[in-house]
């Protein structure tokens, strides 16, 4: 993914998207880099420039909390972002080797199934979709596959119709794949999504530069089905218990709304089998795309 190391990256990338005046210092005169130098953000966190120098190049690997809390301050990360930072300062041996199952349990399946008039799907680290139910797949049926959020909207041509808030949603998939990342950076699926991306999307590879992190939360989501129309929806996503790295998101719309109506009409024309079946893996983005 970089030639640097993943904490150097991260520093990087924060750090220069600072301005001096956004954290009380002068500027003067032409810089020759973008955002903060790095004798800047070490004078804010309260370390020597040698130090912080050494943390950005990769060369001082066990940074204490409170230097971390310091350059968390220094960079106006917040509480996500600070989260990553620390989660990138950990070992090898201190990071979970098992994040619990890797296939939809049967009893989260049956649970979707039943939510007929609720879209709700699984989502894997690199936002593979795992599972979905009847709805969801009706949803997303303008598609040309429903298997990779982030694919779906950096690669699909649908994508930048259905999301009536691209830019917003792409900022958020990439934000969300960079946070897995941070609980797993030796992840080879998720390094292979980002690769494949990348290479498809500058747009992709220009947003995933950024470092941005963010997971998925309770928020709105403006969408346009080629069928139904515009949709005003409300989402949450949920960590499964006994398998941290997969989320259930799950969409509702407000009752008596135009969405709901929406939502009965998908419904009505979904004809995939009633039982929510689990997503065929995808192994290669890129050669789906041939």
């Amino acid at each position: 993914m970089s030639n640097g190391t993943p904490l150097g990256d991260f520093l990087r990338a924060r750090r220069e998207a600072l301005k001096p005046h956004d954290v009380g210092l002068p500027e003067y005169g032409r810089r020759r880099v973008p955002g903060l130098r790095r004798e800047e953000v070490a004078l804010l966190a309260g370390v020597s420039s040698d130090y912080y120098i050494r943390l950005e190049q990769g060369r001082e690997n066990s940074p204490s909390p409170q230097v971390l809390d310091a350059v968390a301050q220094a960079l106006k990360l917040n509480a996500e972002a600070a989260d990553h930072l620390n989660r990138l300062c950990l070992t090898a041996s201190q990071r979970p080797r098992d994040w619990g199952e890797t296939d939809v349990s049967r009893q989260l399946l049956q649970l979707m199934d039943g939510w007929d008039h609720t879209p709700a799907f699984v989502v894997g680290p690199a936002l593979d979709i795992m599972a979905g139910n009847s709805l969801a797949a009706a949803l997303h049926s303008g598609f040309d596959r429903f298997d990779n959020l982030a694919r779906m909207v950096f690669v699909d041509p649908a994508g930048r119709d259905f999301y009536q808030e691209w830019e917003r949603a792409a900022h958020s998939c990439v934000a969300e794949i960079r946070a897995a990342y941070g609980h797993d950076p030796e992840s080879a699926r998720i390094a292979e999504v980002v690769a494949q991306l990348s290479a498809q999307s500058e747009e992709f590879a220009e947003i995933w530069q950024m470092h941005e992190v963010k997971g998925k939360s309770q928020e709105g989501k403006r969408l346009k089905h080629p069928q139904v129309g515009d949709l005003h929806i409300k989402f949450a996503a949920f960590t499964v218990n006994g398998a941290p790295h997969q989320q259930l998101v799950v969409y509702q719309a407000e009752p008596a709304s135009p969405t709901a109506s929406a939502f009965e009409t998908l419904r009505a024309m979904a004809t995939r089998p009633k039982q929510a079946q689990a997503a065929v893996p995808v192994a290669d983005l890129a050669a789906n795309e041939q």
